[in-house]
């Protein structure tokens, strides 16, 4: 995923990080010119798509977005072939298509986006549908304690608590920075947890299952805190969210 946290240096060998270096020096030096900028951005994107050694997420962007992937490719989703399952615990399962979410009430958040790498944009708007709703929808029953969401990367996995899963700065989100996610980004439908480091905001979303115990996610099994709250994250009041 973009919010993959760095790997120790050590042992890395010296011709591999002078390459980054002198890379990144290249590519901060241009970065004052918005069109270089920018065809950054998508050369990085397209390359990160193929790259299963995750070097790509070392590399500098001037956006301040980071670009990856566990696996080294990812199916290409849209409105002809976007499906959202929402089942495990609930009363009544559903499948969504991109279609019927967009026609749903929408909210959006604006909020920092922070990774375990220590990159960070600020004011990030997204906009989609409250994962409460949908589990109100769904209808959870009285022994569902957890959510497990499953990625169509075939790989991602994460985990909430029902509690955190019923905060309004969470969302089934459709548009970032007022445009629709792209598949770089985890589109057409990526979850955001606004309070929580970017690891928990899964890409490429495709199932939601309601569990009776929290399952650890894939950066979980790996190592990684199971409550991902951002520093000084209001851990129980909700952000407010239009």
């Amino acid at each position: 995923m973009s919010d993959r946290r760095k790997q120790p240096a050590d042992g890395a060998p010296v011709a591999r990080r002078t390459m980054l270096s002198m890379l990144g020096a290249g590519v901060l030096g241009l970065a004052t010119a918005p069109y270089v900028q920018r065809g950054w951005e998508r050369t990085l994107a397209a390359v990160s798509q193929v790259d299963s050694t995750g070097l790509t997420g070392l590399l500098p962007n001037p956006g301040g977005f980071r670009y990856y992937s566990v696996v080294g490719s990812v199916p290409r989703k849209d409105a002809t072939n976007y499906r959202l399952r929402i089942d495990g615990l609930v009363d009544r399962p559903k499948t969504y298509t991109l279609e019927d979410l967009g026609a749903l009430p929408q909210s959006r958040v604006v909020h920092d986006v922070q990774c375990t790498d220590g990159w960070r944009v600020k004011d990030t708007p997204f906009e989609g549908v409250k994962l409460s709703d949908l589990l109100d929808a769904a209808g959870v029953r009285p022994d569902g304690k957890a959510i497990r969401f499953t990625c169509f990367d075939g790989a991602y996995t994460e985990s909430l608590t029902l509690s955190q899963a019923r905060r309004s700065d969470v969302l089934l989100a459709l548009k970032m920075q007022d445009k629709p996610i792209t598949h770089e980004h985890g589109g057409p439908v990526r979850l955001y947890v606004a309070p929580m480091y970017f690891y928990k905001s899964a890409k490429w979303l495709s199932g939601i299952s309601v569990t009776d115990e929290v399952i650890p996610g894939y950066w979980e099994e790996r190592g990684y805190d199971i409550d991902g709250w951002l520093d000084g994250a209001d851990r129980h009041d909700d952000a407010s969210a239009a």
